[in-house]
């Protein structure tokens, strides 16, 4: 989020043209090469976090992110910036792995709506520091020449800055990673992780425990994550130990469970363990919402693109011809629209943590979804017309249009998210699962940009400022009509998940029914 700020000025600066046609092209190439990249390894760490665990995938995801940052903020032309971000791209595949990771964390149903909102409030905060450090420490000779001293690098690489900062944040994070992140893939949880050793020892300084103690006190640690995220007022479900039970079920694969006999005559299925193939855990429901999913991700990148770009072009000359021909943007500057960026990034904070998870609740994720899912097409049809708007009025209707936004991201994702784990056959399959919907919505944030990038040139070219906000709109319109087939899918009640009998048909397990 950081380059959004900059990035059309620093296409600008390249001097390939000064066409602003063109450099909208160019800026949406920049932001593709990170999805195009991230689209084709997407799926393949997907699958290799499901074989190795997932903290090995999250860690080389940060450490690649951090070093193509660098490397895009010493950029000195298009191609060098464009190779930086695909390497950024081939080295991360973490949203995939994330999804998985909450997924693992989260044991009941109830919780999962607050369980999903915490990454992209997250997200939403990184937004806000991101956006705020690109348009405020971009090209500091010109911002701050009391501080940085024309000759110095940064006025060799004015865009080296914020991104050296970035790279410091990607860093820490990459320590605390190492250092207190704990694994959730249920096979891999019990494997030694000497830098989690470590971290336990560095706490075990401050809090005056003993290491050995701290390294005990790991087995326990998931439940207690997973009771944070209880209400106050809410009681923790009771559980009993049954032959699905993870540590059990591996003794007693034919064991039927033996119900008290106060609880009457009750029908058990049973599931003999074995492997799901990939290919049946792509039920329908699961290909509508990769499918839905992917088209989200188009339309709310070319929203990502398209905002910065018309708040940075400059004020049109010409005469507007209604309804549908004009031209021209609000010309603001970098400080500006970092300012508006970050705005728009705390609003989403606000109500991805306090009014997503009470919609969710009261409708659930598919009414959500739905809700705000056809907003959209509304939303790209107006935004052209804020500049049109009085001088006076023009900031307000970009804000407007901004709360717009932000609740749509913060409705739509977390919603998508939660569809897709539910209706996953098996959680064995989450991350190949997530890593198939986050190397779909990768190719879709790397064709969107240059979509819409082509569309907005070839508008401008012919007098149509909204062209491009109108195509996406048809395309949002398109994904809203999908969601008519969609079914709201109950979570699987355990980590070794019990199928019905007509699941276990398309998945070629094995049940068994006993009776008390």
């Amino acid at each position: 989020m950081s380059i959004f700020p900059y990035i059309y000025y620093m296409i600008k600066s390249f001097e390939i043209t000064n066409d602003d046609r063109q450099i909208a092209l160019y800026a949406g190439m920049v932001t593709s090469a990170f999805a195009f990249a991230e689209f084709s390894t997407g799926a393949l760490w997907g699958v290799v976090s499901d074989k190795v665990g997932r903290k090995p995938i999250l860690l080389t995801g940060m450490a690649g992110t951090g070093l193509s940052i660098i490397l895009f903020g010493l950029a000195p032309n298009l191609t060098t910036a464009l190779l930086a971000r695909a390497l950024g791209g081939l080295l991360n595949g973490n949203i995939g792995v994330i999804q998985s990771t909450v997924a693992e964390v989260v044991k009941v149903e109830a919780h999962q709506a607050r369980a999903y909102s915490i990454m992209p409030f997250v997200w939403c905060l990184g937004t806000v520091i991101g956006s705020g450090l690109g348009g405020t420490l971009a090209n500091p000779v010109k911002s701050y020449p009391s501080v940085f001293l024309p000759g110095t690098v940064f006025d060799r690489f004015p865009y080296l800055l914020p991104n050296l900062v970035c790279a410091a944040v990607v860093l820490f994070g990459l320590i605390i990673g190492i250092l207190f992140l704990e694994e959730t893939h249920e096979d891999k949880q019990n494997r030694r992780d000497p830098g989690l050793e470590a971290g336990k020892w560095i706490l075990s300084k401050f809090h005056r425990t003993s290491s050995e103690e701290l390294l005990l006190s790991d087995k326990t640690s998931y439940p207690e994550e997973t009771l944070s995220l209880l209400d106050e007022d809410t009681q923790p479900p009771e559980y009993r130990s049954t032959v699905l039970s993870p540590g059990l079920a591996s003794k007693y694969d034919l064991m039927p469970e033996v119900p008290p006999s106060s609880l009457g005559p009750i029908r058990h299925p049973v599931l003999l363990r074995g492997t799901l193939a990939v290919k049946n855990a792509f039920t329908r429901q699961v290909l509508l919402n990769l499918v839905s999913f992917a088209i989200l991700a188009y339309h709310t990148i070319t929203l990502e693109q398209l905002m910065p770009v018309l708040l940075s072009m400059p004020k049109s000359t010409q005469p507007p011809s209604l309804p549908f021909k004009f031209t021209g943007g609000l010309a603001l500057s970098t400080e500006h629209i970092g300012y508006v960026l970050s705005v728009q990034g705390f609003l989403q904070m606000i109500i991805q943590l306090f009014l997503f998870p009470i919609v969710n609740k009261r409708i659930g994720s598919l009414k959500t979804f739905r809700l705000v899912i056809f907003c959209y097409p509304v939303l790209y049809l107006a935004i052209p017309y804020v500049t049109l708007a009085p001088e006076n009025l023009r900031m307000a209707c970009v804000y407007l249009a901004l709360v717009c936004k932000v609740t749509g991201q913060a409705f739509s994702y977390p919603s998508a998210s939660i569809m897709l784990a539910n209706a996953a056959p098996s959680r064995k399959v989450l991350g190949t699962l997530n890593g198939v919907a986050g190397s779909g919505a990768s190719f879709s944030r790397a064709i969107g940009p240059i979509c819409a990038g082509m569309i907005q040139a070839a508008g401008l070219r012919l007098g149509y400022l909204g062209l491009a906000w109108w195509a996406s709109g048809l395309v949002a319109l398109g994904g809203a009509i999908l969601t008519i087939w969609m079914k709201e899918e109950k979570r699987l009640p355990s980590c070794d998940e019990v199928p019905t009998d007509e699941e276990a048909g398309t998945m070629g397990l094995v049940m068994e029914s006993t009776k008390a």
